[in-house]
């Protein structure tokens, strides 16, 4: 299909029926997308099996079928003029399907080398080549002749399965040669990839959105931090990271949209490493082929988020550069915050509680944004809150009185550097 068709918010089809943008899964990046589509004047249509999704709750249609199911998919082809997806594990034929009828973007090609690491890899090497950004040093595991002859230099390192590994699942860290042989038996021997471990300074990401037309924007580089392999937290502001290392990033990640001739919303992770001497590099980590965790804080801080620049990408709609406005800092907000027993936070139960929104909504330039999601579990992302101010140091002690009220000190004290 021609991707560069230009849909206009508010306009009709030939047979009068509202423009609609579809999106595969109905997750809270789904939701988001939703609720941009539709503050532009579009209909929305969600296909995800589960009937209390985020995004199908408030979609103005939702097919309620697996991501592969033939009426599923033809329904969802028949109601609208382009597809999206909100996560990089449907099923890529699944967008091949949808692409012979309506523009999808991201395309199938796309989604596919973002769900194989090996291929991802691969691809950021090519664009090493006029980015100087690459990956960690790895080499694939899908035999046992290619375990044994996996480099020494490469251990320590971690383990990652090729396929459907996120949010630091399917990932093992390993030391010697026994642990790794181990590692990969634990993984029942599935195709992998063992990156060196680096020595890791930071974590930031960048996301991109490119037109059909071929037009790159970017937003600002995102310092980001995690714990227990999920973000739990991103600064955005001056100072977070140097800014000739943030030029490299963004420069990077066009290229990989670039080459790849994405259309859509893009974010690309990258670590910073510390060499012996002491000076820092850039490592290529993984991409996203959809808007990220990182970039949520664009709600509130840019004149265009992640997820209006996703819709305008969509629809064939110009792409003007997103302006950060104000200082940002974006929390995570997991469902451990509904376990805790009482206002100081230092008890635990199994009854599920309200956290004291009302005390972090009284703070200036706090943005409370929740999915929708019906059930609390330890570990599910629930929601975001992000923190924005007149100032850096505004937002760093807001942040950490928010932080502190909800029981993540451990936080707090990286925001306030």
């Amino acid at each position: 299909m021609n991707t560069a068709k230009t849909l206009l918010p508010g306009a009709a089809t030939p047979s009068g029926q509202p423009i609609t943008l579809g999106v595969m899964g109905g997750g809270q990046l789904g939701r988001m997308f939703v609720q941009a589509a539709q503050a532009m004047g579009f209909t929305t249509a969600v296909l995800d099996p589960d009937p209390a999704s985020p995004a199908g709750l408030i979609s103005h249609h939702h097919i309620r079928t697996p991501y592969a199911d033939e009426q599923g998919l033809a329904q969802l082809a028949q109601r609208c003029e382009a597809i999206t997806t909100e996560f990089e594990n449907v099923p890529a034929q699944a967008l091949t399907t949808l692409a012979a009828q309506r523009t999808v973007a991201p395309s199938a090609a796309c989604v596919a080398v973002a769900q194989d690491r090996l291929r991802e890899k691969a691809h950021f090497l090519q664009c090493a080549s006029t980015s100087g950004v690459s990956p960690a040093p790895h080499a694939a595991i899908t035999t046992d002749a290619q375990l044994a002859a996996v480099p020494d230099d490469l251990l320590p390192g971690i383990l990652k399965t090729v396929r459907m590994g996120y949010d630091g699942k399917g990932q093992a860290r390993v030391a010697t040669r026994a642990e790794l042989a181990a590692a990969w038996d634990a993984m029942d021997k599935v195709p992998c990839v063992l990156e060196k471990r680096l020595p890791l300074h930071a974590e930031c990401s960048v996301i991109v959105a490119r037109g059909a037309d071929g037009q790159v924007v970017s937003f600002p580089v995102q310092k980001n931090t995690h714990r227990d392999g999920i973000l739990a937290l991103t600064e955005v502001h001056e100072g977070t990271l140097d800014p000739a290392l943030a030029q490299r990033a963004q420069a990077s990640t066009v290229a990989i949209a670039s080459q790849l001739r994405y259309v859509g919303v893009l974010c690309v992770e990258y670590f910073v490493v510390q060499a012996r001497d002491g000076t820092l590099d850039l490592v290529v980590n993984e991409m996203a082929p959809r808007p990220h965790n990182s970039g949520h804080y664009t709600q509130n801080a840019c004149d265009i988020s992640q997820f209006e620049a996703q819709v305008r990408a969509l629809a064939g709609l110009p792409l003007p550069t997103p302006r950060q406005h104000s200082p940002a800092i974006m929390v995570n907000l997991l469902g451990d915050l509904w376990f805790e027993a009482n206002a100081v936070r230092t008890q635990r139960s199994d009854r599920p509680v309200t956290p004291p929104w009302a005390q972090v909504l009284a703070l200036p330039g706090t943005h409370l944004h929740l999915y929708g999601k019906l059930n609390a579990r330890p570990g599910r992302k629930m929601g975001h809150l992000n923190v924005t101010g007149a100032s850096v140091a505004q937002v760093r002690d807001t942040a950490s009185r928010a932080l502190a009220l909800l029981g993540l000190e451990g936080l707090a004290a990286g925001a306030a550097r």
